[in-house]
């Protein structure tokens, strides 16, 4: 019977612990913080979606984790709200607009990806302006794509942009006032703990 050479075995360990190190640790705490904070009442569309998105593309090193971890917190938060609000939210969950939803946050990850090493308060304002636009153009060709509320035309799909306009405000504040929050509050604790200053997941 083969055994792992214990060159192996510590190679297996090193693995493991690097889950659970201090950098991604608190990462992911600091993702499903602000996703939770859903639950608290905000204006419609203020949302930490496209926030933590951005924040898990740019700082976890590793790709899979950058997409799971935000797509984790985000479910937790929804079947928290679900719990919350009942079946009106439960329904939610067989539509389509809830699978567009999670698309768009695996999209913000892959276009987090563009700041990593490269974090700075101009381009985290940018991506999250980005972030927002893609999110307001997705949802809302959505709402009209599988939606009854619009017909099916060009002028449908127009309507359905004019109507999300009042809400793309709110989530052009929201996304910018978390990123703030993750990406600055991230960068000070990085300033204070060295072991958080190498992308470790």
């Amino acid at each position: 019977m083969l055994t792992a050479s214990p060159l192996h075995r510590l190679s297996a360990m090193n693995r493991a612990a690097s889950l659970i190190s201090a950098g991604p640790l608190t990462l992911a705490l600091l993702i499903f913080a602000a996703a939770l904070s859903r639950v608290l009442p905000h204006p419609p569309n203020f949302s930490p979606v496209e926030a933590v998105a951005l924040f898990g593309g740019a700082y976890f090193a590793r790709r899979g984790w950058a997409l799971a971890v935000p797509l984790l917190a985000m479910f937790a938060s929804d079947l928290v709200l679900g719990l919350v609000n009942g079946g009106i939210y439960w329904r939610y969950f067989a539509s389509a607009g809830y699978l567009l939803v999670y698309a768009c946050i695996a999209l913000s990850t892959v276009l987090g990806f563009g700041l990593r090493g490269k974090v700075g308060a101009g381009r985290v304002l940018a991506y999250s302006l980005a972030g927002a636009l893609l999110f307001f153009v997705l949802t809302n060709a959505g709402v009209w794509a599988f939606g009854t509320l619009y017909p099916h035309t060009a002028s449908g799909l127009l309507a359905a942009y004019i109507a999300g306009i009042p809400f793309f405000q709110w989530s052009v504040l929201g996304t910018l006032v978390y990123s703030a929050l993750l990406f600055g509050g991230f960068e000070l604790l990085r300033r204070q703990l060295p072991a958080l200053r190498a992308q470790t997941a």
